[in-house]
């Protein structure tokens, strides 16, 4: 697994398309989470973007940010293990939300915390992480 992860327009998806031209992309859909399974085509690389609002609507039908963290560190998990059972690869569009000022209001504290927390959980499984800004791609 691949991560890419940057802030708004930093050039993460022109990358990925480079750098992945024969790649599947799916826009996770807050509403069925497990829909990336349609998506997967033997021997292509799947690239999985709409992190913010798949997010978002998990913050609004679960308060509890532990379960919430869980969840996602077991669907990263999933991910992984289709990957290796597979010939295609995944690679995870993230956007970076933990620079600037904290959010005054608490339903974006959360966004932006859970956030973060997805983007470690989903850094510590991938082979690769690469952090974009202003089109270019350093790996960390």
């Amino acid at each position: 697994m691949q991560l890419f992860i940057g802030g708004a327009c930093a050039g993460k998806r022109d990358l990925v398309a480079a750098r992945f031209p024969d790649a599947v992309w799916h826009r996770l859909d807050p509403d069925a989470p497990e829909s990336w399974r349609d998506a997967l085509v033997p021997g292509a690389p799947l690239v999985l973007t709409g992190w913010a609002s798949w997010l978002e609507g998990a913050l609004e039908d679960d308060s509890d940010d532990d379960r919430l963290r869980a969840r996602l560190a077991a669907m990263l998990e999933t991910l992984v293990e289709v990957e290796a059972g597979s010939d295609g690869e995944v690679v995870l569009i993230l956007p970076e939300m933990g620079r600037g000022i904290v959010p005054v209001d608490a339903a974006d504290r959360r966004l932006r915390d859970l956030s973060g927390w997805l983007a470690q959980d989903a850094a510590a499984r991938a082979e690769a992480v690469w952090y974009v800004r202003h089109g270019l791609a350093r790996r960390l």
